[in-house]
């Protein structure tokens, strides 16, 4: 069977998302339809599928998104995930008045490869297994009342090469690109005029959609001129003159502007940009945590009547990206946040669940103070891009790649997904950067991407640039993976610092299952303690990562870092190191539910630079066995923090890394654990607690849905949570009891995740784990009552109701799409009008610098962390001016290497000699305080080279940073950069 003809084109692209829906006061404008129900699956690759006659009746019925290996998520491994063939197909009926009119079909994306036949004609297909993409089906499509079908044959197979290339997609990895097959992401039908505004499908239809776009803001007076342009085709037979009008909404649907772009005319199978603007007051910015966002209408009018309406949801943020640091509406901000897989994935469901599931995970990164998620290796499918818009988290968008640069076509591939991810997310204000690469890409074709980005997106307010690029002149970000950059140009961060791994159900030594931390199998067939953590240990190391970040900050000098994204936010069902066969380096587990590190994150984060609320959180729980004497670490933003057992002080912790408080030997006795936090003053600002909680007596179910209740659609869910509690209703947080569930109604068992046989995906029995779990419930088409009971050995059983509500479908579409009831969330409020940091230093610059030896130390301040000085003698800095020095800050050649002896003077006075220490970039150097200009390091022997950070394995051999060991011999002083600072206050 030929399933590819040679004059239907296949390419990346992409479409309009969900937001672009017909205006409620022009309901024959324009239809943009659910096209998600009443499907049929089949794994294999029957002959005739494609045929209008062939027979579907024993296929299995479902309804989109739906990958056809959802089953084996989080069951097996990344690189065992089925892969072949798998057809889905659907009888449907176009609504009543469309015949004559346009009809498109919208995917957001397929895995990997598409082909798509209306009524038994092969109409297109799509290949790079990222893209959304769309098709004119208009005239394979009968009218009403006449039935189509549509069928589609997908290939997911991981060495799947591009038909007229041969060329291999890049972004086909099996170590972070999750198999997820078939038809895994939303699908919708938009019928339009015959003269129409553009879809943003470049790839497949060569068109660019709507923009909408903010200029000249005025922040503080809530003010910006908003600005709207529709790209407009004419397929009609006559010219058509129109009116372009557009309407701004606010989020409670009240107009807000109203203006005109002027009158056109455009002949038959001719294009035209309509344009129009309005300076528009009392806007509401998007921001952090504040997705505020309005509805846009552009609409086609002729002789007084609407003829063709797009709306667009979007929000209005201002942004810069410069001096070293991100401004969001005017204020400094250091991201704070997770590298996390695009697939973004739950057990036995994968990347395919309901909207309101995406805003759920989503918003508590947001919770966890979170300001930014960076996805990785390839675009997210368009409902986490809508989700961040909803809670207010800012994204670091990539299109497609692995980790390196790519040459011929592999390069043009990534050019394209480039460009059709810029089209399709350009009007969505969550989206931050666009990330050119995983990794360093040439200076070539970092031109190559920011030109696509200028083209295609000049006034969204977003930089483009790539992993590392720390001397590039043309990306407008960089930064690498874990080692702490820093610049008074453009802003660095890192972008997947803190690998550790640790699964949730190990507290501590002290709690069962008495899991010895780091104990595991190896990596790479090495020890491998640092991917096999207990959740005390890994919630310390998230701690210690991010502080080599915060004491870099904006406001501790000229040169600063922007901050960082940890890897990752939820389990993955990629990559693992540990010994489970997925990656647990979440903040939360698979299921979302919290390990120690997101709170640890809620109390190093709260804040856009600075903290602004402070905090306290104990590790672990206080429900131990007599006789047991532990440590115990308090993390908080407190000056000191002082703990009372039953109400009598231990005494106060000992400080380091700036939030972590240790007290090392701790008695345990039932009753209740706090922690109370200082200022400087010696004021209580926060406390935290524990409680012991009593023996084990029932199970308690929790339940949670979407904002509209459960959808009797066979795709809506339910999330239950499973507790073992007390008889006051308590958690018992080291209980391990085995639950059964019994499942009745009209819903389907997906179950949850747990440590065991195939991680206990899809079994109808599973263990809480530190006394929690949750399943999920999928509904069917039929609407009733579903119950869920629970039952444990020994405990009271739990039993919930509730009710799958009916959707009303027709002809294999719908007018309501389950994400029409979320709204953003504004918990963080808007954007503060007052600083978000205070400067605890001021940076002296150098006037010229000396040597007696080695390279031009020129380079030692040349803010570029690419060159360095070094030599065996001494080197000499000469200060713009007299000042009070206090600190020098260095970045020292093979700094997680390398520890050097010097001496330091200041106008010829010691003020510093000792050893500098091993880091993952920066040490500061504590001075004794002298009045001076010149300052002169010299190198003393004894120089040692030892690896400080040997449990970062993959550092090591992947290589992914420079240390900057190849600028320094034996026995010299190496300096990449160094900074020298007096107090803020003298």
């Amino acid at each position: 069977m030929t399933h590819f003809l040679k004059n239907v084109a296949f390419a990346g692209g992409c479409f309009l998302s969900s937001v672009a829906m017909i205006a409620a006061d022009v309901p024959a404008a324009r239809e943009a339809l659910d096209f998600n129900p009443g499907w049929r699956l089949h794994v294999g690759d029957p002959a005739g599928a494609q045929e209008t006659r062939f027979d579907d009746a024993g296929w299995k019925p479902v309804t989109l998104p739906r990958a056809w290996n959802e089953d084996e998520a989080f069951k097996k491994d990344i690189k065992d995930l089925s892969t072949g063939i798998a057809w889905y197909r659907k009888t449907f009926v176009l609504p009543a008045g469309s015949g004559g009119r346009k009809v498109f079909l919208e995917f957001e994306g397929v895995r990997q490869a598409a082909e798509v036949w209306i009524n038994g004609k092969l109409v297109g297909g799509h290949e790079n297994g990222i893209n959304a993409f769309g098709l004119d089906v208009t005239e394979q499509v009968r009218p009403a009342p006449e039935a189509n079908v549509i069928a589609v044959r997908t290939d997911n197979a991981w060495d799947y090469r591009e038909r007229l290339s041969g060329a291999r997609y890049q972004w086909s990895d099996k170590n972070f690109n999750a198999n997820y097959g078939g038809i895994p992401k939303n699908v919708r039908l938009h019928v339009t005029d015959r003269v129409y505004q553009t879809l943003p499908l470049y790839s497949h239809l060569g068109s660019t959609g709507v923009y909408v776009y903010a200029t000249d803001f005025d922040v503080a007076a809530r003010v910006a001129t908003i600005h709207a342009e529709s790209e407009i085709r004419n397929e009609a037979t006559a010219a058509r003159t129109f009116v372009y009008r557009v309407k701004v909404a606010d989020r409670d649907g009240r107009t807000v502007a109203e203006f005109d772009g002027g009158r056109y005319t455009i002949a038959p199978r001719e294009s035209v940009t309509a344009r129009a603007s309005a300076r528009v007051k009392e806007l509401n910015f998007w921001s952090w945590g504040y997705g505020y966002l309005y509805t846009v209408t552009t609409s086609l009018e002729s002789e007084g009547q609407v003829f063709d309406s797009v709306v667009t949801r979007t929000g209005f943020r201002k942004t810069e990206f410069g001096q070293g640091v991100v401004k969001l509406n005017d204020r400094v901000i250091q991201l704070k946040g997770y590298a996390q897989r695009t697939s973004n994935e739950w057990p036995a469901l994968g990347m395919s669940v309901p909207p309101w599931l995406s805003d759920y995970s989503n918003g508590l990164m947001v919770e966890s103070g979170a300001n930014l998620v960076r996805w990785m290796h390839i675009a997210p499918w368009k409902q986490d891009v809508e989700s961040c818009d909803r809670v207010g988290l800012m994204q670091m968008l990539p299109a497609g790649d692995s980790e390196r640069d790519a040459q011929g076509r592999q390069w043009v591939q990534r050019q394209e997904v480039m460009r059709d991810a810029i089209i399709y997310n350009r009007n969505n204000p969550s989206v931050l950067v666009y990330e050119s690469g995983n990794n360093g890409i040439s200076e070539a074709h970092m031109a190559d991407m920011k030109a696509i980005r200028d083209r295609f997106d000049p006034h969204g307010g977003r930089a483009i640039g790539s992993r590392d690029m720390l001397d590039s002149h043309v990306t407008e970000y960089g930064g690498e993976m874990l080692y702490v950059n820093k610049s008074a140009r453009q802003p660095m961060w890192q972008t997947e610092y803190s690998r550790d791994e640790g699964l949730r159900k190990y507290w501590d030594e002290f709690s069962p299952p008495y899991h010895k931390d780091g104990e595991g199998p190896p990596y790479r067939d090495a020890p491998a303690p640092t991917y096999n953590r207990n959740q005390d240990t890994h919630a310390i190391e998230n701690v210690v990562r991010w502080y080599d970040f915060w004491r870099e900050r904006p406001g501790t000098g000229t040169r600063v870092n922007s901050g960082g994204v940890n890897i990752i936010f939820s389990d993955t069902n990629t990559h693992y190191r540990g010994a489970e066969n997925y990656r647990r380096s979440g903040e939360v587990d698979a299921m979302r539910i919290a390990k120690d590190g997101f709170f640890a994150h809620q109390v190093m984060w709260d804040g856009w630079v600075d903290v602004e609320t402070p905090r306290a959180h104990i590790l672990g729980h206080w429900n131990y066995a007599a006789g047991v004497t532990k440590p115990v670490t308090v993390v908080s933003s407190a000056e000191s923090v002082e703990l009372f057992l039953n109400g009598k002080s231990l005494g106060r912790g000992a400080q380091s890394t700036r939030f972590l408080f240790t007290f090392p030997s701790v008695a345990w006795q039932p009753g209740t654990l706090s922690a109370v936090g200082y200022d400087a003053k010696g004021a209580k600002i926060c406390e935290a607690s524990h409680v012991t909680a009593g023996e084990p007596r029932a199970l308690k179910l929790t339940i949670q849905n979407g904002p509209d209740g459960l959808r009797a659609d066979a795709a809506d869910v339910a999330l239950v949570q499973v507790e073992v509690v007390d008889a006051q209703g308590r958690r018992c947080p080291t209980a391990l009891n085995l639950v059964d569930f019994e499942l009745s109604g009209p819903a389907e068992w997906r179950g949850g995740i747990a440590q065991g046989p195939d991680n206990f995906i899809l079994s109808r029995s599973l263990p809480v784990e530190c006394g929690v779990n949750r399943v999920l419930v999928r509904s069917t088409l039929q609407a009733g009552k579903i119950v869920l009971t629970a039952n444990a050995q020994g405990l009271a059983s739990a039993k919930i109701e509730l009710d799958s509500q009916a959707v009303e479908t027709t002809d294999g579409w719908s007018r309501n799409p389950s994400a029409a009831a979320l709204a953003g969330r504004l918990g963080r409020g808007p954007t503060p009008g007052t600083t978000s940091f205070k400067v605890t230093r001021k940076a002296v610059a150098v006037a010229k610098a000396s040597a007696l030896d080695g390279g031009d130390p020129a380079l030692a301040f040349d803010d570029n962390e690419e060159t360095a000085w070094s030599g065996k003698k001494a080197v000499t800095f000469e200060l713009s001016r007299v000042a009070l020095l206090s600190e020098i800050t260095l970045k020292t050649a093979g700094f997680r290497a390398r520890s050097y002896p010097i001496r330091i003077t200041v106008d010829g006075v010691e003020v510093f000699r000792g050893v500098t220490a091993r880091s993952l970039g920066y040490v500061t150097l504590p001075l004794k305080p002298v009045d001076g200009r010149v300052v002169r390091i010299e190198p003393l022997a004894g120089s040692e080279a030892r690896d400080a950070f040997g449990g970062i394995t993959e550092l090591v051999d992947q290589k992914n940073a420079t240390t900057g060991e190849q600028n320094v011999g034996a026995g010299a002083l190496g300096i990449i950069e160094i900074e020298f600072y007096e107090p803020a206050e003298l």
